[in-house]
């Protein structure tokens, strides 16, 4: 797995966004002489990747939710922001199974099951946190919701999830 670590001065909420020690050199600038604490974050972490390593998710969870974001990406969900670059594919006689187009039609039921299976009200902090890589801090406030309730809801969805992709 591919690690991008920075360093984050450690706020009451979390993680801030900003450059690390910012908060200090401010404070330092006012006069007063305060040290930050700081966290090691690794930016090529996953939301999801983040919870399942410190033990909030189990590991049937953690497998319903990267089935969930492979679904997504597999069906090309995301946005396009640009022309498409993809090699012309030639047919050729070893070619079995589902072509690309079929794989990908496949991909876009299973992940449009599974966010039914979820139930409504829980598909939009399944989407932000597990496809679009969205921290619960910024999904829980992206959807109005009081701080630490996502965690609890995203539980609920996975779990449906999970069962949807029987796992577990």
């Amino acid at each position: 797995m591919k690690r991008q670590l920075v360093e984050r001065e450690l706020t009451p909420e979390g993680p801030r966004r900003g450059v690390a020690g910012q908060g200090a050199a401010q404070a330092a600038a006012k006069g007063g002489a305060r040290s930050a604490r700081t966290v090691t974050v690794n930016l090529a972490e996953s939301p999801l990747a983040w919870l399942h390593a410190r033990g909030h998710l189990d590991d049937r969870l953690f497998d319903a939710g990267e089935a969930l974001r492979a679904d997504y990406e597999r069906a090309q969900l995301s946005a396009s922001v640009t022309m498409r670059w993809d090699p012309v594919r030639v047919k050729t006689t070893g070619e079995r199974g589902l072509s690309p187009t079929e794989r990908q039609i496949a991909a876009r039921q299973r992940f449009g099951g599974a966010i039914t299976a979820a139930g409504k009200g829980l598909e939009d902090i399944l989407w932000r946190v597990v496809c679009a890589g969205e921290a619960l801090p910024e999904a829980e406030k992206g959807l109005g919701w009081p701080a630490r309730s996502g965690k609890l809801v995203l539980k609920i969805a996975l779990d449906r999830v999970a069962q949807f992709y029987r796992i577990g």
